[in-house]
């Protein structure tokens, strides 16, 4: 594949290059570890409140999935072994899904390696130019208030500077 001429981008070019970027480097590892992008996305979320884990709403809702999809990835996750299913204690009606040992092994796995990969895309930028775009993405993230999917205090891996 040929590398194409420089060319300034608008920004709505470039956000959606990015997102292809990022979502490619996402779906590789993802493969690499048996997964779907989806699974390592639940992985992810769950990773983020290991023990509360979270009612089948709020995973709707953080994921942006349609009820029968949540229920459908989180099955294949539980014949996996990924995750768990118990009822809520506030609400017999409810469950709440959480990871298993292997589930926390097996997204701890993945989240370092995508964080590994993911840390290597903006190489090509000056620490100070990858502190502003940061910055810049924090903004844009923060005011479109997107679910917290992957974030840097899921686990100490993330925490590089």
């Amino acid at each position: 594949m040929g590398r194409e001429p420089e060319a300034d981008m608008s920004v709505v070019t470039a956000l959606v290059r990015s997102a292809f970027l990022v979502d490619a480097t996402y779906e590789q590892v993802a493969r690499k570890h048996q997964l779907t992008s989806q699974q390592g996305q639940l992985l992810c979320v769950l990773m983020g409140k290991p023990e509360e884990g979270f009612g089948m709403g709020e995973l709707v809702r953080t994921l942006g999935l349609a009820k029968s999809s949540l229920t459908g990835l989180v099955d294949r996750s539980l014949r996996r072994g990924l995750v768990r299913r118990e009822a809520d204690s506030t609400d017999g009606r409810a469950v709440r899904v959480f990871l298993t040992e292997e589930g926390d092994k097996v997204a701890t796995e993945f989240y370092d390696e995508t964080v590994q990969h993911i840390a290597e895309l903006p190489a090509v930028l000056s620490g100070e130019e990858q502190a502003q775009l940061a910055k810049l993405l924090e903004r844009l993230v923060l005011a479109n208030q997107v679910p917290v999917v992957f974030g840097d205090d899921f686990h100490t891996c993330a925490q590089q500077d």
